[in-house]
């Protein structure tokens, strides 16, 4: 046997170390505009949405509109849907179950969070998990007050504390932010009452865990460089020099570009459906941490139509008015891109 074969075998017993490909891990977010089943509560002013009410809505337009979201969520996720979904405009429990039996999504396996709200119209924030994916641990509704008002009542911040990847603990909160129905200026302090309850609870973790891994998301109805976001809630338009503990709104590169947001009124697109995170998903280099691609608006073709009256593209819709189109949502969904 030659020296070289000799010197050969040696080098085959050496055990090569497989290098480490991340794993993502995804959070969608979708205001899925009045997912509302076709029955009366009686607690809730939910008549709109009834076979007599002004709408005239039906079991066949609820399956129709679940078959839809479902459409969604499937189509963002390509051949994996994301592993935590948040929701805001749903009507109840019942109408977050039978997205989950009665569409495609049910072999996924998904869990719900869900808690019933004060809000008079009966819609609340959600969201679905994958149990798979990601271990529930604790849950609750953030009430939110309004100074000087305490009679008026609107959604809760749903907040959910979860181990991703069986090591690391990730802090959840969705919003829905009162609207500017009424006008923005006189509803300006709503918001802002919404953001000092979040900042709060953000405030309180941080207390405890100045590396704590928080995610915000939702349908704030002010975009990142308004009042109620850039200064009560304190989150940061960009990357802070300083490695301390701050929140940075991922959604704010984004802005400013034509036909692009989340949401669009007349001719005016905007980005009132964000994701904020904190400082330690930035920084870390193992566990769950943010992945290159950040943030994204998901523009799917069939989510949006052309504007005949204002240009460029709309949101293809269920309603058109008070026309039935048909169509998915209002909203545009977006989608938080980490790794671990």
């Amino acid at each position: 046997m030659s020296i070289a074969l000799v010197l050969f075998f040696p080098l085959l017993a050496i055990p090569q170390e497989k290098e480490h490909k991340p794993e993502e891990f995804r959070i969608m977010f979708y205001n899925v505009e009045n997912l509302f089943d076709p029955f009366d509560d009686s607690l809730k002013n939910d008549n709109e949405f009834l076979p007599g009410g002004m709408r005239a809505w039906t079991w066949k337009k609820f399956e129709k509109k679940l078959q839809h979201t479902a459409k969604v969520i499937i189509s963002a996720g390509g051949w994996r849907p994301p592993e935590i979904i948040g929701f805001c405009e749903v009507e109840n429990r019942f109408s977050l179950i039978q997205l989950l039996k009665r569409t495609p999504l049910e072999r996924f396996g998904y869990q719900i969070v869900h808690e019933e709200s004060p809000d008079s119209r009966g819609i609340d924030v959600a969201l679905i998990y994958r149990p798979d994916k990601v271990k529930h641990l604790y849950h609750r509704a953030i009430p939110v007050i309004f100074e000087g008002d305490s009679a008026s009542a609107t959604r809760d911040i749903l907040y959910m504390k979860g181990l991703v990847g069986g090591q690391d603990t990730l802090h959840l909160f969705v919003n829905h932010w009162p609207s500017k129905y009424g006008g923005a200026t006189a509803t300006i302090s709503r918001r802002r009452d919404a953001a000092l309850t979040l900042r709060a609870a953000v405030d309180s973790l941080q207390k405890k865990d100045s590396t704590a891994l928080i995610v915000i998301t939702g349908d704030f109805n002010d975009q990142p460089s308004d009042e109620s976001v850039l200064v009560h809630l304190d989150a940061k338009d960009r990357q802070q020099d300083d490695p301390g503990f701050f929140l940075l709104n991922l959604m704010h590169p984004l802005m400013g570009k034509w036909d692009i947001g989340t949401h669009k009124f007349r001719e005016e697109w905007s980005i009132i459906d964000q994701f904020i995170v904190s400082s330690p998903l930035l920084y870390k280099t193992e566990g769950l941490r943010l992945a290159a691609k950040r943030a994204e608006i998901l523009r799917l073709p069939f989510l949006l139509e052309e504007d005949r009256i204002h240009n460029g593209t709309k949101p293809f819709r269920t309603y058109n008015g008070m026309r039935y189109q048909g169509g998915f949502s209002d909203h545009l969904p977006i989608m938080l891109h980490l790794e671990f």
